[in-house]
């Protein structure tokens, strides 16, 4: 198969270094070739972005959201360029990478417009007995940010962190996934083909986003560049090495882990969307989605009609090679024994294959697969399984739905169908993030921040709270005018007597 992804530069600080070749899943072709950055080199790419930080802080909100909005008219204008690149280095159908595409505009609108409203400088109250200063609060930019990005949505995720931090005044170095660089490159060079425009003559636009490639040693090396943060999408093993080699620097980290979600359904639910959502928040990216749908808890008197129109629905879905294909490959080949021992272990211990079972695995893909009545300590229910698997599993009520969601050592996101008692139900399960009588919509919402608890991570993406993420609160005070002064040696003796009264005069009657 023929790429027409754009080769990455050969000059620059990665000119002469060792190369790796991104691959197409479905058949193996190369895509690209890259460059397999030295620590050393990583270095020089951080300390030109570091050079190139201050301007791009000083730009103000208004300056960054005008070029933020340049690059979001050029991905409108390329989007099938960016989505035909991502199918290749993916193996994703055509529209799947066109939706990541198309979220991650309305994103870079979001973060852009909001970005002063959320991080520009308030007033905050002084309190009684400082009425003679006044207090103020803004968020500052932290520096520059290292992004280590995943492969199962090569623009979407990443970008989540990217987007955000730019329109907070950061500068930024990304190190995508060693599966889909050449997504990375493409991202890289069309924000600098936009800061050309915008800025000619301006050598260090160029690098306000810089890029590193290689693998887990590249990794590694930007963790102790100098970076200010280090925002990391992947495993949760990975993320516990990402935090050690941070810790050497005291660099803090944002980390967006797996996930095994779990979808509820309550005895009023309506069946059929509940079991179309299910089956396309398992299948949908061949599964390989942190917040897909990996364990349905369906209350016990709809148990038998919710997963015949399951098994209807997911006997009709099929994985293949094609631009239109339903899903695609998996794309990390060693996902498959993965998928293989998950299913094993279910059937070998009482489950039940509805759809699919053992021969539904056939590298490089994998046909849709549904479990039921699988014990809850199945690898198949407490392991993240990142294929078009699911289990469904029945309860004798909602209650007990809850409590086995709950159960599990992730909290990324969820979902609940239920008529009557939907958000009563959400706002019991211990994760980040759930939607309602729906599955996944939460992460189209630019607005709603997005991350988990547990073996799911810490920090938020998105919203307001993802770009606080990549700020520094600054907190200052000023004295409006002269008065009695209690931070003062050369204070009266009787001052703290006189604030203690004051204190009980006004606190004891305020609740």
């Amino acid at each position: 198969m023929t790429s027409t992804a754009p080769k990455p530069a050969s000059t620059g600080p990665a000119a002469g270094s060792d190369t790796f070749d991104s691959l197409d899943p479905r058949d193996g072709s190369v895509v690209a070739t890259h460059p397999r950055h030295t620590p050393a080199q990583v270095k020089a790419v951080v300390a030109q972005a570091r050079a190139a930080a201050d301007w791009w802080a000083d730009l103000g909100f208004d300056g960054r959201r005008s070029r933020l909005a340049a690059w979001r008219r050029l991905l409108i204008s390329r989007t099938d360029e960016l989505a035909a690149l991502v199918s290749h280095e993916t193996g994703k159908p055509l529209d799947d990478a066109r939706i990541e595409v198309v979220l991650v505009i309305d994103h870079l609108h979001w973060a852009g417009k909001h970005a002063k409203a959320a991080l520009g400088r308030r007033r905050a109250e002084a309190g009684a007995l400082m009425v003679n200063h006044t207090a103020t609060i803004e968020y500052r930019p932290l520096g520059v940010v290292g992004v280590l990005g995943p492969w199962n949505y090569p623009v979407f995720t990443p970008m989540g962190s990217i987007v955000y931090a730019l329109a907070a005044g950061n500068a930024i170095v990304f190190k995508p996934s060693e599966l889909t660089p050449t997504v990375g490159r493409w991202l890289v060079d069309t924000f600098a083909e936009v800061l050309r425009g915008t800025d000619p003559g301006r050598d260090d636009a160029g690098h306000v986003f810089g890029l590193v490639t290689g693998e887990g040693e590249t990794g590694a090396a930007l963790c102790r560049a100098g970076v200010d943060k280090v925002a990391f999408t992947g495993s949760t093993a990975t993320a516990k090495k990402v935090m050690a080699t941070c810790a050497e620097s005291l660099t803090p980290v944002l980390v967006e882990c797996g996930g095994k979600d779990a979808l509820l359904v309550d005895h009023d639910a309506d069946l059929d969307d509940a079991a179309a959502a299910a089956v396309w928040g398992a299948m949908s990216n061949a599964g390989q989605t942190c917040v897909g749908v990996e364990r349905v808890y369906v209350v016990e008197s709809v148990a038998e009609v919710f997963l015949d129109k399951v098994a209807q629905r997911a006997a009709t879905v099929r994985p293949g090679g094609e631009p239109r294909s339903i899903y695609g490959p998996i794309t990390m080949p060693s996902q498959l024994g993965i998928i293989s021992d998950q299913i094993d272990d279910a059937l070998s211990r009482g489950g039940r294959a509805v759809v699919g079972g053992r021969e539904s695995v056939h590298a490089p893909y994998v046909d849709p697969v549904v479990l039921a009545d699988v014990p809850e300590d199945s690898i198949a229910v407490t392991d993240e399984t990142f294929g078009p698997t699911v289990v469904v599993n029945r309860v004798r009520d909602i209650d007990e739905a809850v409590e086995r969601a709950n159960a599990s050592r992730y909290g990324l996101g969820g979902s609940v169908f239920a008529k009557k008692r939907g958000y009563e139900i959400a706002r019991r399960l211990r994760c980040g993030m759930v939607s309602v009588n729906g599955v996944i919509a939460f992460a189209a919402m630019p607005s709603l921040p997005f991350g988990g608890v547990g073996d799911s991570g810490f920090g938020r993406i998105h919203g307001r709270d993802g770009l606080r993420e990549f700020t520094r609160p600054l907190a200052v005070s000023e004295r409006r005018f002269k008065s009695i002064n209690v931070m003062t040696f050369d204070r009266p003796g009787w001052v703290v007597k006189a604030m203690t009264v004051l204190a009980g005069l006004i606190y004891r009657r305020n609740r």
